[in-house]
């Protein structure tokens, strides 16, 4: 049995922009004892199914001016939390998490809830594991679109000085201030949504997985997840379906070359749209990405 925390409900209470109902699974295959959150919203039996996953060290709170433009086009909407991160339980050592305890998370969860017609919304994190679920015979089926912001596959490579400098602030801080990180990234965040990133860790006990995803992104060929990503390239180098990308250009490490990179990868994928003042969190943008998004797709907001 993995020991883990669980972030007591009324830190949630009261969250600017986000009144969205929890929804909560416990028994997942490989995770039992584990409660897993995710928000679950509009039609059940949508043709669109919008699967947004979030990255370091957020939540699904990121996605809230994205939710509302994809409920408006008619889509379902899943959103959700990493063990780890958000409502979702937090295993209390660090070694539990690793990539491949991440994914089968996700793929499990998608098989739980049978998620068809997926737009797949990925960034940071969010990418470097997304993007290689439809290399598993039991999601590629299930995929429609892809829309990608400010990540990427992580082959063996460093990223560059702007991730090792992260990483090396990150180990260096096990008490990470998220809210503050959030804040400095994005002036424009009120004190109260800042906040609302420092709500699933009422203390230092609480961070372990925000400590582990820097040191998990495969930098050295040996890690990993990078086979998996590897084969993930060969994907979607031969992707026949839409996609659309999606840049923050202030971002100093998944910014505007990171996503070059993604679009000479993502066979058939349109010029990245670059937000000139927007940084990694660009889904504080998201109203702006998610309905050109749509336009992109050939559906609308209110479709």
């Amino acid at each position: 049995m993995v020991e883990a925390l669980r972030t007591p409900d009324d830190r949630f209470s009261g969250l600017p922009g986000w009144e969205h109902p929890p929804s909560y699974v416990e028994d997942l295959p490989g995770f039992e004892g584990l409660r897993a959150h995710y928000v679950d919203l509009g039609p059940r039996d949508a043709a669109d199914t919008f699967l947004l996953l979030h990255g370091e060290p957020t939540w699904a709170y990121l996605y809230r001016k994205m939710i509302p433009v994809f409920l408006a086009a008619g889509g379902r909407v899943v959103a959700p939390d990493f063990f780890g991160f958000g409502r979702s339980d937090k295993p209390v050592e660090q070694a539990v998490y690793s990539f491949d305890f991440h994914r089968n998370y996700l793929l499990r969860l998608v098989e739980r809830l049978d998620l068809t017609g997926i737009t797949l919304v990925v960034q940071d994190w969010g990418g470097l594991l997304g993007l290689t679920l439809p290399i598993d015979a039991g999601f590629a089926p299930r995929l429609s679109r892809l829309l990608a912001m400010n990540t990427g596959l992580a082959v063996g490579i460093s990223p560059g000085k702007g991730f090792e400098d992260w990483r090396a602030y990150v180990a260096a801080h096990p008490d990470l201030a998220v809210g503050a990180l959030l804040k400095r990234s994005v002036p424009a965040l009120s004190d109260a949504e800042a906040a609302a990133y420092d709500a699933p860790f009422p203390d230092a006990s609480y961070k372990a997985g925000a400590r582990a995803f820097p040191q998990l992104v495969m930098t050295e060929p040996d890690m990993p997840g990078v086979e998996i990503s590897r084969a993930a390239q060969r994907f979607w180098s031969t992707w026949d379906g839409a996609s659309f990308l999606a840049v923050g250009a202030q971002d100093p490490v998944l910014g505007v070359p990171a996503m070059e990179r993604l679009h000479r990868t993502v066979r058939g994928a349109p010029a990245p749209l670059v937000l000139a003042d927007a940084g990694h969190f660009v889904q504080e943008r998201g109203d702006v990405v998610a309905r050109a998004a749509l336009v992109s797709f050939g559906r609308t907001a209110g479709d």
